[in-house]
């Protein structure tokens, strides 16, 4: 019986230190004595000492751990070793399988989508924007609902870093600018860790940086005048988008 869940949704929801000490745990074999049944998945995982761990097959993050952190109901990474041994039952895991991108990565490369491309690249950034939603509570979800905008936030930043440098693709990064921003302003998100807010200023770092390399970027950056924001972030874009005029009459 496989998981509901895949490496991918526990890689773009989890801190990178969890995530590589549990991969760690999992490539020893730690992860021992291997049983599954209608609810989840149990093991031995061998830590500091023996540890007595399940994970449901619908969430990675259900379940216990007998070790401390386990005991206060946090995710430690003998859960997520067996999560993963639920995946990848054994199988090695290869070098992007073990890869977290925590910040966008600059491809430097110039170039276009082609058509089926762009529409794939398309439904990837509306599924991502589905785990950015508004916090409706109660209070004991608050943690799985910051998950949620981290991991929204990751899968972002994963089909932003492979992108081609393009005026095509820099008018796909200001409209993800537009829909995070229309999200925290009037969808409800509770931003108080700064995931969405930190993500949204790595993209207008990131737009500077199309610039640099293909000054057609600049003309999308048009989208952003006279646009008001939460904290207005645009206005560095507006800005060299303005600049560009004073250029030309020099």
């Amino acid at each position: 019986m496989k998981p509901l869940y895949d490496l991918d949704k526990i890689k773009f929801s989890i801190d990178e230190g969890t995530f590589l000490r549990a991969v760690d745990l999992y490539e020893r074999g730690r992860v021992t004595k291997f049983r599954e049944d209608s609810r989840g998945y149990s093991a031995i995982v061998l830590g500091g000492q023996p540890y007595e761990v399940f994970v449901s097959s619908r969430y990675y993050d259900k379940g216990y751990c007998a070790c401390y952190l386990g005991q206060s109901n946090t995710i430690c990474k003998h859960m997520i070793a067996l999560a993963i041994q639920a995946i990848k039952r054994g199988e090695k895991l290869n070098e992007e399988d073990q890869t977290i991108i925590e910040e966008l990565v600059f491809s430097n490369e110039l170039g276009e989508l082609n058509k089926e491309k762009l529409t794939e690249v398309k439904k990837s950034i509306t599924s991502a924007m589905r785990y950015i939603k508004g916090y409706v509570g109660p209070s004991k979800h608050w943690f799985a609902y910051q998950r949620s905008l981290s991991e929204g936030c990751a899968r972002l930043r994963k089909v932003v870093s492979e992108l081609p440098v393009s005026k095509q693709t820099a008018q796909l990064l200001v409209d993800i600018l537009l829909r995070l921003d229309k999200k925290l302003c009037e969808g409800c998100v509770d931003d108080s860790d700064g995931v969405v807010g930190g993500l949204i200023e790595e993209l207008v770092v990131f737009l500077q940086e199309y610039v640099e390399l293909d000054r057609e970027c600049l003309q999308t950056f048009k989208k952003l005048c006279g646009v008001s924001t939460c904290f207005g972030w645009q206005e560095p874009l507006v800005r060299i988008f303005d600049e560009q005029d004073i250029d030309k009459e020099v």
